[in-house]
């Protein structure tokens, strides 16, 4: 999965570096991932104290402190569940799901999850928790039932608990039961008002039957993608005053009944309309209950998460969605493309963790029903063999996941955007410092990064993505 080849333009640059004196543990360590994968977090010590600097500098500031993370990772939907748990043999499952989840050895440390509250696109079949057998209105729901998630969602969830016990989990409905809505359908409609309360119960219920599961659900949002209603899977429209009177009116009383816990996500959708989420928080009886904003990546810029941020200081955002596909500009721009929109600019936007979409999907890039054909997991499980494939989004979240534990907090970094180089900048609470940087040109690029009165140089493969780490005094590397 590593490599270390060493490519001519790097030994050029070796021969060409000044000569310098430093102590293993004044140098830092650098992996990199290229973008025709040439190189897989292959790990090498290209940094040392530096006599000149590049034409690209970066000036990291340790006593700044911003956001901390809790961590980074990708959905178990219905369609990743089912493949980690019946087309893995038992051993090969337990090393993806260690190597996912855990920090021994290659794990690369996810500590962030989303579950799907009823179906997704990604799911072989539509349904809800609550599927009356007449089709008649349930609202006292008798008939909930979280069956179909017993067979893969919740041993895959439970598998990953057992690995990383600290494991965020949020979860998200696309619909509500095809009976609380306008289009008496899972696909499109909106919600009667008349069972918001039964909607904000359904929810609620659905955490607790998890809870008893050894499943606990961390945040909840009211509705993935409240801005958009699919024609061929579970979706539904609730626009920002129908979630206020659902969050002001129903669920948010009933969450501060119970502590406040599970967290509230408000919006769980793109960048292109942060009005919607700043009405809700601007609502008096609605806003009080809001925990945090989640944005995902299809439409707009990460850039939109900061003035929400401004606006309200003490609300959290995160990116709750992101998928890779064969779409443009994806297929030309590739992983630093990926790295650079999906998790260096949602952090330096205030971002508090990264969850991409799904974890897993076969070689026909599903099993879905409807939605999207063209998207791609963060691995790729072959349904016929149980060969694993680990794609441009392993290596992005790895990148990050591997080397900022959960607490990280964000550092000013100088925004290098402009030049083709993006990055951003963490210290661990162990001391340690991670620079996170993006080579989005077809060239190598020269970068200087000054950090505690030390200047480092560092040549940046063509089309790349590299982390650095500068560990704690005193510690081994």
């Amino acid at each position: 999965m590593k490599t270390t080849h060493r490519p001519l333009w790097l030994l050029l640059w070796g021969a060409m570096a000044l000569p310098c004196v430093a102590s293993a543990v004044d140098t830092p360590k650098v992996w990199t991932t290229t973008a025709d994968h040439r190189q897989q977090l292959a790990r090498g010590e290209l940094v040392a104290p530096a006599q000149r600097s590049a034409p690209i500098s970066i000036t990291v500031t340790p006593d700044s402190r911003h956001q901390a993370v809790i961590g980074f990772g990708a959905a178990i939907t219905d369609a990743s569940a089912w493949l980690i748990q019946q087309r893995l043999q038992p051993d090969a499952r337990q090393a993806l799901l260690g190597e996912l989840f855990g920090r021994q050895g290659d794990g690369i440390g996810l500590s962030f999850t989303r579950l799907t509250i009823g179906a997704s696109d990604f799911s072989r079949h539509h349904y809800s928790l609550d599927d009356a057998p007449d089709g008649k209105p349930d609202p006292q729901l008798a008939h909930f039932d979280i069956a179909p998630n017993r067979a893969d969602v919740i041993p895959v969830a439970r598998a990953a608990l057992a690995i990383n016990p600290d494991l965020k989990i949020m979860a998200s409905p696309w619909s509500a039961p095809a009976w609380m809505k306008s289009s008496d359908s899972l696909v499109t409609g909106t919600l009667r008002p008349q069972y918001y309360d039964a909607f904000a119960r359904y929810l609620l219920r659905y955490v607790d039957a998890y809870g008893a599961e050894g499943v606990p659900i961390w945040a909840l949002s009211v509705q993935n993608e409240p801005d958009f209603e699919p024609k061929d899977y579970p979706g539904m429209r609730l626009n920002a005053p129908a979630r206020a009177r659902l969050i002001g009116d129903h669920l948010g009383p009933m969450l501060a009944k119970r502590g406040g816990q599970p967290l509230l996500f408000d919006w769980d959708h793109n960048w292109d309309k942060p009005e919607e989420p700043l009405a809700v928080l601007r609502d008096p009886k609605a806003g009080r209950y809001v925990d945090a904003v989640a944005w995902h990546c299809y439409e707009g810029e990460p850039s939109a998460q900061t003035p929400v941020h401004d606006a309200f200081p003490d609300k959290d955002a995160y990116m709750t969605e992101c998928s890779g596909g064969t779409w443009e500009p994806l297929r030309s721009g590739g992983m630093p493309l990926v790295a650079k929109r999906m998790l260096v600019q949602p952090l330096r936007h205030w971002a508090r963790g990264i969850l991409l979409w799904n974890l897993a999907l076969d070689e026909n890039r599903g099993p879905h029903a409807g939605g999207c054909a063209t998207c791609s997991g963060v691995v790729t499980i072959d349904s016929r063999d149980g060969k694993v494939t680990r794609n441009d989004e392993y290596y992005v979240l790895a990148h990050a996941s591997r080397f900022l534990k959960p607490g990280a907090q964000r550092i000013d970094s100088t925004d290098t955007g402009a030049e083709g180089v993006d990055n951003v900048a963490f210290r661990n609470a162990d001391g340690s410092r991670v620079l996170i940087v993006v080579n989005s040109q077809p060239k190598p690029q020269a970068i200087s990064v000054h950090l505690e009165g030390r200047d480092y140089r560092h040549l940046l493969a063509p089309r790349s993505l590299a982390t650095l780490l500068w560990p704690a005094p005193g510690q081994a590397q």
